[in-house]
């Protein structure tokens, strides 16, 4: 996929006022292995969570999933750019009083066909270690956030909000259809072109993931989880003018399957929508889809506005 300067991590930042009001309200978690996560994870925790008047109270994480938007095998380039964003976005944890988690997964340039930020077919059949199932490692990153803050007397749902934009839009989209148990709401932007359509078949095509879940198991070892995917409200935006396609790019999709949504779907991110938003009408899933227009590969104010709206009417 071409690099880009992506937006979604600043999404919420506006002025110094957004910026975390001590260093000490972001923790880096080291990574554990033996406790299911290989990567550091950061996590900012707004001071009115923490105070006791509030403390027993059950409060929310929104995972943003990192998308450093380049290719670096140096581990040091991720994290800095997560650092750097989580600070930024300190400012609308705040506000919404949620705690903010985000992992410091690879995006590797020698393996760069395995596409880690948009949690890509490669990154959930890959036999390296290293790279699999970064899904699964996110959980253990978040129960592990849980177990480290119940010690401090601070309650946090097992249920997580998100919310992606390009990479980690198809990152936000693909964890929810695997682990739609663990996700309260999800917000999810520009999806690479086609967010995955909750069907095995369309026309007589089996759709693969992550066009569809024809082999959904053999990806992920069990079957998607309709009935509770259907629970999870999804919010999912585009601007009408985003030409910002991961389907023509080799790290994202097998020309086969860019064949398959050409013809089935149309040859743009924009052409797709309907047919993507009439499946998962069809589907019965709570998705609410918007398009805005004269709006290219960013993210507006009006789409900052409706983020914050959507994923406040799921805080605890």
């Amino acid at each position: 996929m071409r690099n880009v300067l992506l937006f979604l991590f600043i999404l919420f930042s506006t002025t110094g006022a957004s910026l975390a009001q001590n260093s000490a309200d972001i923790i880096k978690v080291e990574a554990k292995p033996e406790k299911g996560f290989s990567y550091p994870y950061y996590l900012y925790m707004p001071p009115e969570i923490r105070d006791a008047k509030v403390a027993k109270r059950t409060h929310t994480i929104l995972v943003i999933p990192n998308n450093t938007g380049k290719l670096a095998d140096d581990l040091n380039v991720h994290e800095t750019d997560v650092k750097k964003r989580i600070t930024q976005n300190a400012g609308f944890a705040n506000q919404m009083k949620v705690a903010v988690l985000t992992p410091v997964f690879p995006r590797s340039e020698t393996d760069w066909q395995i596409y880690t930020h948009a949690l890509d077919r490669d990154t959930m059949t890959t036999a390296k270690k290293e790279y699999a199932r970064l899904d699964l490692q996110l959980i253990a990153m978040i129960d592990d956030a849980r177990e480290k803050w119940a010690k401090e007397k601070v309650k946090l749902d097992k249920k997580v909000l998100l919310t992606g934009f390009s990479a980690s839009g198809m990152f936000a989209n693909r964890f929810a259809f695997l682990h739609p148990e663990r996700v309260k709401a999800a917000a999810i932007g520009s999806p690479g072109g086609w967010a995955i359509a909750p069907t095995a078949v369309y026309k007589e095509k089996t759709l693969r993931y992550p066009i569809g879940i024809e082999d959904f198991k053999t990806v992920s070892g069990k079957k998607l989880n309709l009935n509770e995917l259907r629970k999870v409200p999804l919010f999912i935006f585009l601007g009408d003018k985003d030409e910002n396609d991961s389907v023509i790019f080799g790290d994202s999709y097998e020309d086969s399957d860019k064949d398959l949504i050409f013809a089935l779907f149309g040859k743009t991110p924009v052409e797709r929508w309907e047919s993507s938003k009439n499946l998962y009408k069809q589907a019965k899933l709570n998705a609410e889809f918007k398009l805005y227009p004269n709006v290219e590969h960013t993210i507006t104010k009006e789409m900052r506005d409706d983020i914050m709206n959507f994923l406040s009417k799921y805080v605890k």
